[in-house]
C-alpha cells in the first residue's frame, strides 16, 4: 500500500478557510486566523495567496468542487424515476442538517451575504458555486417535466434556483434561531411545494 498523501499548505488553507469562514463570516476572520487554524506560517500563506480576498475566490471555488463531489456521491442519483431523485435531493438536503451550524450551512451564501456589493470578485465566485450547483438539480428537474409530459408556464431552471433560495433562507434562520429545525422545516414545505407543481396525478395544463 503507498502511505497516505500529505495535504499541502495551500489544502489545508483551503479547508480552514471553510470552516473559519462559516463559523465566524468572511470580514471578521483574518489572515492570522486562517493561518492558525491550518497550522501554517504567514509566509505559506502569502506564498499561495496574494490576499485575503484571494483566499476568499479560491475558497469558494472550492467549495463549489468540494460539494459538488459529494453531492454526486449522495444515494438519491440510483433512483429510476427523476422525480424520486428530485425529492430524494430535497430529502437528502433535509439529511444533512446535522451538528453545529456552521457545519451544514454553505460558505458561498454565507460570503455573498456580506461581499455583494463591495467586492465583485467574491460575489461572482460565490455565485458561480450557487448558481453550478443549481444546474444539477435543474437536469432531474427537466426529466421529470418531460417523463410526465407537462409543459408548464415555470422553467426547469427557475425551480432549480428557487430551491436554492430556500435553502440559504432556511441557513439564514437557522442563523437567526441557533438551530437546524426550524431549516429543516422550510425543506420540508419545499418538497410539499415541489409535489404540488408536479401534482403527481397528471401533467399541468400548458400555459397559452
Amino acid at each position: 500500500m503507498s502511505p497516505p498523501v500529505k495535504p499541502s499548505a495551500r489544502s489545508k488553507i483551503l479547508g480552514s478557510a471553510l470552516a473559519v469562514i462559516r463559523t465566524k463570516g468572511y470580514a471578521a476572520t483574518s489572515v492570522d486566523d486562517l493561518c492558525a487554524a491550518a497550522g501554517v506560517t504567514k509566509g505559506a500563506f502569502f506564498h499561495y495567496f496574494k490576499s485575503k480576498e484571494d483566499l476568499a475566490v479560491a475558497a469558494a471555488e472550492f467549495w463549489g468542487e468540494s460539494t459538488s463531489a459529494f453531492f454526486a456521491a449522495a444515494p438519491y442519483h440510483a433512483l429510476p424515476d427523476p422525480m424520486q431523485r428530485l425529492l430524494g435531493y430535497i430529502d437528502f438536503r433535509k439529511a444533512i442538517l446535522v451538528g453545529d451550524i456552521p457545519d451544514f450551512t454553505c460558505l458561498a451564501g454565507t460570503m455573498v451575504q456580506e461581499t455583494y456589493e463591495t467586492n465583485p470578485a467574491i460575489r461572482n465566485a460565490c455565485a458561480r458555486a450557487i448558481t453550478d450547483h443549481a444546474a444539477k438539480v435543474e437536469i432531474d428537474i427537466a426529466a421529470a417535466l418531460d417523463a410526465r409530459g407537462m409543459r408548464p408556464g415555470w422553467s426547469a431552471k427557475g425551480l432549480a434556483l428557487h430551491t436554492q433560495a430556500v435553502l440559504q433562507g432556511a441557513f439564514i434562520l437557522a442563523k437567526a434561531n441557533g438551530g437546524a429545525q426550524v431549516a429543516a422545516e422550510s425543506v420540508d414545505h419545499l418538497r410539499r411545494y415541489i409535489e404540488l407543481l408536479f401534482n403527481s396525478s397528471k401533467p399541468l395544463e400548458e400555459t397559452p
